[in-house]
């Protein structure tokens, strides 16, 4: 299989598990570039049936994807041709619906920070498997005056129930992994120092079935049908993300150091301060 030369990806592949590791520097922001490459090796394994486990990891150690590049509003004319793909989801939920419907068995394995874009890319994955003392996943939208736009309420609710999507659509908090699994967020938390071990395990055991049989369990436990909900969000996004008030937020966070690993590690209270001065 040929796969393209990538600039923020690196693929592996072994005995029938694709190892992805996501390299966007500083901080892992889901780019343009991100975003495309992503469609682009999702589409490019989704018919190759050697590979039946992808298992996707961070080379930043600090964030698995910090969230959406505040400035990709200004690629939206280069990121056309991927938003033409499916006329049912906007740019970003794409790409939550290309991993949620991935044939093969989507792995995450989280040791760093996700939040907004970066939680609704890793929620949309089959399976999700955390470092216990570092991980730590915020769906952090409102605290930048906007709901999520990349399918995050229908994930979320999907995931950990209307009431604790609620609380954490509405909070912004980053929380550990602990509260994750116990929320049903993910699937468990793992000791730090266990979990490469422990994510490679169940990648090889599943990859050891034959295609037919991982097939067969995909689609007696498919995914939901969230058009309608996701299309209900896009709306509520667009609306907002349109408004004064994001903007300015946005503005105030780059000015901030968001997008710096410095100001990425305390997030959310850089964005309350932001707000607060406003």
């Amino acid at each position: 299989m040929n796969l393209t030369p990538y600039t923020t990806l690196r693929v592996a592949i072994d005995a029938g598990v694709a190892r992805i590791t996501l390299d966007n520097p500083p901080v892992n922001v889901l780019s343009g570039t991100l975003i495309r490459e992503l469609h682009d090796v999702l589409g490019t394994l989704r018919d190759d049936r050697s590979v039946r486990v992808i298992v996707f990891s961070s080379a930043n150690p600090e964030f698995f994807i910090a969230h959406v590049d505040i400035h990709i509003l200004d690629e939206m004319d280069e990121l056309q041709a991927v938003a033409d793909r499916n006329p049912y989801a906007n740019l970003f939920q794409k790409v939550g619906e290309l991993l949620r419907h991935q044939p093969q068995v989507t792995i995450i394995k989280l040791v760093g920070k996700a939040r907004a874009g970066g939680a609704e890319f890793i929620t949309a994955a089959d399976m999700i498997f955390a470092a216990r003392e570092t991980a730590g996943i915020g769906q952090s939208e409102v605290l930048m005056g906007i709901v999520p736009g990349g399918g995050g309420t229908q994930y979320l609710r999907e995931r950990v129930g209307r009431n604790r999507a609620l609380e954490l659509l509405l909070t912004g908090d980053l929380v550990d992994a602990d509260t994750a699994a116990a929320y049903g967020w993910i699937n468990r938390a793992v000791p730090a120092a266990e979990l490469d071990t422990f994510v490679d395990g169940v990648a090889e055991k599943i990859a050891a079935l034959s295609p037919e049989l991982i097939a067969a369990t995909k689609q007696l436990v498919p995914p939901a049908d969230l058009a309608e909900g996701l299309q209900a969000e896009n709306d509520a996004w667009a609306e907002l993300v349109s408004g004064d008030l994001p903007a300015r937020l946005m503005t105030g966070a780059l000015e901030h150091g968001v997008q710096t690993p410095a100001g990425e590690h305390e997030l959310e209270s850089v964005m309350r301060s932001v707000a607060a001065g406003l």
